[in-house]
């Protein structure tokens, strides 16, 4: 067997043949002229990125008899040695197939020899992720104390299956997938060595089919160059790789936009007859129309699609078809994709698909959103109306007939309340209180609530005591929500009346408001018992007030005014 694959032949042999991976290449260049060489490196990224090849290329650099060089000679007899698997003190350690701790042992007793045939040991465990536990504890205690003669270099594509133990201890470098642009250059330079006839949108083609990997589209490249005849063309590559022509794209794509069902249904059964495979071809639609909403949104973002040829077909679609369709069309193609990751027949959920996507409107939501703005609108001014008037004449102006309706609802809504406090109860409370009662309560507070069970005790976190009398006593809560919780729950109320006895004395009733019903109510009841002697809520007597006194109250609350004569 002459023929070599490839991606055997091409392997890269220097850094600058290791594609996409700059930020990789360059810092090795440097730390090896510089001759920073780290103990431990640790290669990780998706298959076919160039781990294991960037990790031999080291091997040879380092050894290298011309060494500090940035690049291996590929000449001297360390090189070639190391190139040709010649020299043993460069060895490649499989962990797929030698996970047990007893081969991961047999290696390591071997690190504290001295190299035979050059400068440094290099020892590359590949797909290290796959040792065992044993094994990298055995792994990590050489990577502790490592020989100055060693160098470990451990390339995996599932970086967090290793311990962090393991990591911390080597130079990790984050191998990138490669981009479609820079595996069309690799292949073209191949094909232009080999003297192989290839059509640049068949490159184009397998280099997306390949998905990053530099190893995958040689394959693909490999295997087109097999079936074609003569010249690679842009069908060899879609036979090989599995996808759908954009052509066909186009035509389905015209028939969603017309709403032809029976055309749709046509393309489909062609393509299950030409043998393409239902999942592949739903993937290459979703790219289909999402390299279309980049192309509408940000068509100078050409080199980011990644399924599609800007040719005039597609421009022209692309045309008709709104942007909120395509979300459409992307979010039931997304589905469709879903549930055919769990079903023997593919095939139905397609047509259902097809016949789905052929009947899909758009949906007219803006339309409705600039109505419902424009009503928000009207209905802000009306309230900022009614509110200028309610501070220049103290009323509310009578409704118009125009406004009529649109109130009704807002009445409705602001009469029903979740709870509502016993405004009757509280105002008898007011009338008879007193500050001796009330600091009574006040003085009880802590111990009362320590007394409660810890649900029960939890409902009076952001409560107070504001009034009492020698009857009842009254708190605010903060939360409207928490205060219905706690005014129906009976075995609360009693909780609370029962410890409230054993402190004081006395069974007083309790009666609950939230923050915001009661400034109004102690509002009301101060104005009913204006102009009259009497005692408030604290015990003190009821007087007429200066204007301007009352209205700083109004402003700030009475709680925060300070009358000083």
């Amino acid at each position: 067997m002459a023929y070599q694959a490839l991606y055997r032949v091409w392997r890269p042999q220097s850094f600058i043949d290791v594609v996409g991976q700059e930020h990789v290449t360059k810092t090795l260049q440097n730390a090896l002229l510089q001759q920073k060489i780290s103990h431990a490196y640790l290669f990780s990224g998706p298959r076919g990125t160039g781990k294991t090849s960037a990790a031999k290329i080291l091997a040879k650099a380092i050894n290298c008899e011309r060494a500090p060089v940035s690049e291996p000679c590929n000449e001297c007899a360390a090189c070639l040695g190391i190139t040709n698997g010649t020299i043993s003190d460069v060895l490649e350690f499989d962990a797929a197939s030698n996970s047990r701790v007893e081969e991961m042992r047999d290696v390591l007793d071997k690190v504290r020899f001295a190299p035979t045939a050059v400068n440094y040991k290099v020892y590359i465990i590949d797909e290290v992720h796959m040792l065992s536990i044993s094994a990298f504890n055995a792994l990590l205690k050489t990577l502790e104390e490592p020989p100055k003669h060693v160098i470990f270099i451990l390339a995996t594509t599932e970086p967090h299956k290793i311990p962090l133990t393991i990591i911390s201890r080597c130079q990790r470098f984050d191998f990138r997938r490669i981009t479609a642009g820079s595996i069309v250059n690799r292949m073209k330079l191949i094909v232009e060595e080999t003297g192989v006839n290839c059509d640049e949108t068949a490159l184009q083609m397998i280099a997306r089919a390949a998905e990053g990997g530099m190893r995958d589209a040689l394959s693909l490249l490999d295997q087109a160059i097999s079936y074609s005849q003569d010249r690679v063309t842009m069908e060899d590559a879609l036979t090989v790789t599995g996808s759908v022509s954009q052509g066909f794209l186009n035509k389905l794509a015209n028939a969603f936009q017309e709403g032809n069902v029976a055309s749709g249904l046509e393309a489909l059964d062609e393509l299950l007859f030409h043998g393409k495979d239902p999942s592949r071809f739903i993937e290459d639609f979703i790219l289909f129309y999402r390299d279309m909403l980049l192309y509408k949104t940000a068509p100078n973002l050409e080199e980011s699609l990644e399924r599609v040829m800007l040719d005039d077909d597609f421009k022209r679609l692309a045309e008709t078809i709104p942007i909120d369709k395509i979300y459409q069309l992307i979010d039931v193609l997304n589905k469709t994709q879903q549930e055919m990751r769990w079903t023997n027949h593919p095939r139905i959920f397609l047509e259902v698909a097809v016949v789905k996507l052929c009947q899909t409107e758009v949906k007219p939501s803006s339309q409705a959103d600039s109505g419902s703005i424009e009503q928000l609108l009207a209905r802000i001014d009306q309230l900022e109306s009614e509110l200028q008037h309610l501070k220049v004449n103290g009323t509310v102006p009578a409704p118009q007939e125009g406004t009529t309706q649109q109130q009704k609802p807002a009445q409705r809504t602001s009469s029903k309340k979740s709870f509502q406090a016993p405004v009757g109860k509280i105002n008898e409370v007011l009338k008879q209180a007193t500050k001796s009662d009330l600091n009574l309560i006040k003085a009880n507070w802590g111990e009362m609530r320590s007394n409660l069970l810890k649900s029960q005790a939890a409902l009076l976190n952001d409560a107070e005591p504001i009034a009492a009398s020698s009857t009842a006593f009254i708190i605010k809560f903060k939360h409207e929500m928490i205060c219905q919780m706690a005014m129906n729950r009976t075995d609360f109320l009693e909780a609370v009346s029962n410890a409230i006895v054993k402190l004081t004395g006395k069974r007083l009733q309790f009666l609950g408001v939230p923050e915001d019903q009661w400034l109004p109510i102690r509002e009301g009841f101060l104005n009913s018992q204006h102009g009259e002697e009497g005692e408030n809520i604290s015990g003190e007597s009821v007087k007429e007030e200066e204007p301007h006194i009352a209205e700083a109250k109004k402003l700030f609350g009475e709680e925060f005014v300070e009358i000083i004569d």
